[in-house]
């Protein structure tokens, strides 16, 4: 029987939407359970404040993903922008491994460079900063030093800052930078990127010097769930509808 791996990304998961929930522990049940691997290349959930996070909905999504690695399935979890404090105890909790961003798997045979993808927004250069500031160990320590209601409410300021400086930009800066794409590729040695972030679904192919490249692009869940369907015959970017 013909093996599949799947990759998905930007779920986003927070209260106010219990429907994205709904549809990941679906998806668990009904698609991941058996396949090969299961890829979550960031931004689970809308926001990770820590591994005391009293959120009840986190705590449903880590038991289901803890049964479907007790069933035979690895889960393999990246960093987003939005949960970057992910660490241990999600991955006790979960079943789950932390990858760092980026890596390169072997594919079935074929080596491809998974990323979360803010990294490949170059031209953002204030996000770029944030993002140094905010993957420092000593931030993070200081950070997850304070009370749980205090880290709520920077998280919450964090995101009304950040939903107004967007609302400012243009929007080719928010997506990826081409040379920066070419350059993550080149360094790694692969034809094959696989990512999330932009939230802009696609699968780009181009030819440089007599070589195929690719480019999956994952979408994210808020209006539908976005997966990619990767065996040896090749891959499939599909939505799920709700």
């Amino acid at each position: 029987m013909q093996g599949e791996t799947l990759f998905i990304s930007d779920l986003h998961l927070n209260q106010t939407q219990p429907e994205i929930l709904m549809q990941l522990l679906t998806f668990i049940d009904n698609d991941a359970t058996g396949s090969d691997a299961l890829y979550i290349l960031g931004d689970l959930f809308e926001v990770w404040l820590g591994d005391d996070d009293d959120n009840p909905d986190y705590h449903q999504c880590m038991d289901a993903l803890k049964q479907l690695s007790d069933s035979g399935t690895p889960i393999y979890v990246m960093h987003g922008n939005r949960d970057f404090l992910l660490g241990a105890g999600f991955e006790k909790n979960s079943g789950s491994t932390l990858l760092p961003d980026p890596s390169v798997i072997d594919l079935y045979g074929t080596p491809a460079l998974i990323m979360h993808g803010d990294l490949l927004c170059s031209e953002d250069h204030d996000y770029q900063n944030f993002r140094r500031q905010v993957r420092n160990e000593q931030w993070q320590q200081s950070f997850l030093q304070k009370p749980l209601d205090e880290r709520k409410q920077i998280a919450t300021d964090l995101r009304e800052q950040s939903v107004k400086h967007n609302e400012l930009k243009a929007e080719n800066i928010m997506d990826v930078t081409p040379s920066t794409v070419a350059a993550y590729m080149h360094d790694q040695n692969v034809h094959l990127l696989i990512h999330g972030h932009t939230h802009r679904p696609s699968h780009h192919h181009w030819r440089e010097e007599e070589i195929d490249y690719e480019r999956i692009v994952l979408g994210d869940w808020f209006t539908q769930g976005s997966v990619l369907r990767a065996s040896p015959a090749g891959y499939n970017l599909e939505s799920l509808a709700r």
